[in-house]
């Protein structure tokens, strides 16, 4: 938006930012910002790719891209080796959801909230494989996120080969209870695959603990890491049956001491693979952006958005849409009906 004097409202980090300084920047969630010092770094790596670019990428890429998923790994909880590196979480959807066998009479389970190159990806393969989706309608008007969760089940059937659930929606920034989600769901052997675009440097994560058959996120986003950066996270029993969207020679050049899982995932083809290893920066320099790291980074951003939406709500003459803890670093609220003298346009 537009600010007359921008200036009042700049935080002292605005130094390791390259936007728009006429511009009050809200709209990180979509495509994020990345700080200046980690597109340094990421010039520093494209110069050493170009320098020699055979030598980067059979020798110096991997070390460097295994440096990078081990803090990745550290920040979500989860094994390396479990982790895999794409361009963004519609990748990964598109990896797990056409590489199940889905058979005519299958159901998969998501919500109205699902993002839509997402929903995208299910009604392709309603079209090729006869396979059902199961749209379950959520309020955005809700109490309590066990209704979220009770909604979700009373979707699911003993059709139900699958749900695809967000961890933070999009369209209306709501924090689903997503452990809450996987576990009932896992009690009925539904597997989950966890659409967690916005999670990543929003909302602590621990996927050991969470078990979700298949979880993505993008780094883009709150990790402010460039864009192209994204992860897809498989359950280690569920790996064998995994593939990228993209085939390429990971399928038939299997390497010593590496994964089938990594030597499908890691080499897409000729890519540049910057992205991917400057996440392991992106973490470093939220850790060192305050006192209390990361952890800090979140609390603080979430405590903006609270005071934001109370703002709003209060302007509005509004209630809450839903409670603060199924809020992170989003908030959505109803707007009344537009005037006859300003009518809504597309898009605005």
């Amino acid at each position: 938006m537009p600010h007359a004097d921008a200036t009042s409202l700049w935080s002292p980090h605005v130094q390791h930012w390259r936007l728009d300084r006429s511009i009050t920047f809200l709209n990180h969630g979509s495509f994020g910002a990345c700080p200046s010092r980690v597109l340094d770094y990421q010039s520093q790596l494209r110069d050493q790719m170009e320098a020699e670019p055979v030598r980067f990428f059979t020798r110096e890429m991997q070390p460097l891209l295994d440096a990078s998923r081990e803090a990745l790994a550290e920040l979500v909880g989860s094994d390396a080796n479990d982790l895999a590196f794409i361009p963004n979480a519609t990748t990964a959807v598109n990896a797990v959801l056409r590489s199940i066998d889905w058979q005519r009479g299958d159901e998969l389970l998501l919500t109205d909230h699902a993002y839509n190159a997402c929903s995208n990806v299910v009604d392709f393969l309603r079209d090729r494989t006869g396979v059902k989706p199961v749209v379950v309608p959520l309020p955005f008007s809700v109490s309590h996120a066990d209704k979220v969760t009770a909604l979700i089940l009373s979707g699911a059937s003993s059709h139900t080969r699958l749900a695809m659930i967000d961890h933070v929606t999009s369209s209306t920034g709501l924090v689903l209870p997503i452990a809450d989600i996987v576990r009932q769901l896992a009690e009925r052997g539904i597997d989950t695959l966890v659409d967690g675009a916005h999670a990543p440097g929003m909302l602590a994560l621990d996927l050991r603990s969470l078990q979700a058959a298949y979880y993505t996120g993008n780094c883009h986003k709150w990790l402010c890491a460039p864009k192209g950066a994204a992860f897809l996270h498989v359950h280690r029993d569920r790996q064998c049956h995994i593939a990228p969207a993209t085939i390429s020679h990971g399928w038939n050049s299997p390497r010593k001491g590496r994964s089938r899982f990594h030597d499908l995932f890691d080499w897409p083809g000729t890519v540049d693979p910057t992205p991917w290893l400057c996440v392991g920066e992106a973490i470093a320099f939220l850790n060192d952006a305050r006192p209390d790291g990361i952890a800090g980074v979140m609390a603080h951003n979430r405590a903006n958005t609270l005071q934001g939406r109370a703002v709003l709500l209060d302007r509005l003459q509004l209630a809450p849409p839903c409670p603060d803890d199924m809020i992170g670093s989003l908030a959505a609220v109803p707007l009344p009906p537009a005037s006859s003298d300003h009518p809504p346009v597309m898009d605005d």
